[in-house]
């Protein structure tokens, strides 16, 4: 698994880590100007701590959809290039507003994913498109998004089971969302986010 221009392993007090360099957001420790990555708080740092090849290699446009208070799309913006963060409610956004301060790349936008056509006339073509929504049709979202995503572009979907159906088994759940996107995306990869997230399924797709 190669990990991105901008994102290493690096030893921290208590063990080696996902870091990446920036100014701190939620607490997480830093040596040596690199800030821990937590895979516990970051389902993105999770797909990268379960090795999944994610096709980033540092430098890309990317559309976050579901960046809430910044966690993960601050690690993002950290190694990527323009950053668009999608977040439909307000007090995260108030959050997110602050961790853009130090990264002139991240363009937070208080949008909902579900309706792109609401940020299509700032949204340029990206090279990924990083999605941690937890609502129903989370697939559904990946694909009215996928107009934003270059050829060759990557799709990096974290599946909540739980934000689909409490009933339902979440392998049932997962295999559902795979049908949907394959109306639009061809699945790369897929990888249980167990022991980061419970009932959480990762995947790397790319727009058919």
């Amino acid at each position: 698994m190669t990990l991105p221009s901008g994102v290493e392993r690096q030893r921290f007090s208590d063990r080696e880590a996902l870091a990446t360099q920036g100014e701190p957001t939620y607490g997480e420790g830093t040596t040596d100007g690199w800030r821990r990555w937590d895979p516990h708080r970051s389902k993105l740092g999770a797909m990268l701590e379960r090795e999944m090849e994610t096709g980033l290699s540092g430098g890309e446009t990317v559309l976050y959809l579901g960046a809430a208070a910044g966690t993960t799309v601050s690690h993002v913006a950290d190694f990527a290039g323009p950053t668009y963060a999608v977040e439909f409610a307000a007090r995260p956004v108030r959050d997110l507003l602050d961790v853009a301060e130090s990264r002139e790349n991240l363009v937070p936008l208080l949008k909902d994913a579900r309706a792109p056509e609401t940020y299509a006339h700032v949204v340029e073509p990206v090279d990924a498109i990083v999605q941690d929504v937890a609502t129903r049709g989370q697939a559904d979202v990946a694909l009215t998004n996928r107009r934003f995503l270059r050829e060759g572009g990557r799709l990096l979907l974290a599946i909540k089971a739980r934000s689909e159906d409490v009933t339902r088994d979440p392998n049932d759940v997962f295999e559902d969302a795979l049908s949907t996107l394959e109306d639009g995306y061809e699945i790369l990869a897929t990888e249980r986010l167990e022991p980061f997230h419970d009932d959480h399924l990762g995947i790397v797709a790319t727009p058919k």
